[in-house]
């Protein structure tokens, strides 16, 4: 029996918070890989992997505030969480590798091209992967050119939002590729779930009194959520995260320190 599916059963209210919180993880993310480019090797790391951690935290955040509004009528819908949680490890140390790469390498087109593609595989696998964990009395099929496609938005969107997090140095503008990246990953999740159907198995009614995906799914965002907010509070105590580039650079040196040029040929 085919199952009839409904990804927007609380109409747009899941798809604009969703899109909210991978605008968040992007910008947070992005603003992080920006400031490892501007210091030395003993704390590039630890800005990389806050980055990491913030844009993997958004993209998976993301997806499940968007599966809260998903339903298949005459079948109540369960997570597995061990799969559900791997489905976050998966996209934080892909996303990690990614950036790392072009935290490390400079922004080289083969290092934006082979982090970005890494990056985008991570979010790829993420989305099939926290798909799998889901618990329902009948079979999900996949259309494999539309899955395709939504493997190449990922790849595309990542490649991007890498290449803006090194070429991009303002905050208005940053917030401009955030904007952009939240775009492309809801495009790739809602892409995905297109290529979507649903065989249930038997007679396909549902038991009364199940918990909906909203009840099942709040508790579990929760921590990726405060961790978010926690990265928020850290970025913007930080003006060279804020702002992308010391003041300095902006206005130049003042007349007291600036030191005088020296004749040619010296």
């Amino acid at each position: 029996m085919h199952g009839h599916v409904d990804g927007f059963s609380y109409g747009l209210v899941t798809p604009v918070a969703a899109f909210l919180m991978a605008c968040m993880g992007a910008a947070l993310g992005l603003r992080c890989t920006t400031r490892s480019l501007m210091i030395e090797r003993s704390w590039k790391s630890g800005w990389l992997a806050l980055g990491a951690l913030s844009i993997g935290s958004g993209i998976w955040t993301m997806h499940f505030i968007a599966m809260m509004g998903f339903k298949v009528d005459g079948a109540p819908l369960t997570y597995d969480r061990p799969t559900t949680y791997a489905s976050l490890v998966v996209a934080i140390v892909m996303v990690g590798i990614g950036i790392f790469i072009v935290g490390y390498r400079g922004p080289t087109p083969m290092a934006l091209v082979t982090g970005g593609t890494i990056t985008g595989l991570g979010v790829a696998t993420m989305h099939y992967l926290g798909m799998a964990g889901m618990r329902i009395n009948g079979r999900f099929e996949y259309s494999t050119p539309v899955v395709a496609v939504s493997v190449v938005i990922a790849v595309v969107a990542a490649t991007a939002a890498l290449w803006a997090a090194v070429s991009i140095h303002g905050f208005l503008p940053s917030l401009g590729a955030s904007a952009v990246m939240g775009v492309a990953v809801s495009g790739m999740h809602y892409t995905g779930m297109a290529a979507l159907s649903v065989s249930l198995h038997g007679s396909g009614t549902s038991s009364a009194g199940g918990d909906s995906s909203a009840t099942i799914l709040a508790p579990m965002l929760l921590g990726p959520i405060a961790f978010l907010f926690l990265a928020g509070v850290v970025v913007m105590f930080d003006p060279l995260v804020v702002m992308g580039k010391p003041d300095w650079e902006e206005q130049g040196p003042s007349p007291a320190t600036r030191i005088p040029e020296r004749p040619k040929g010296w």
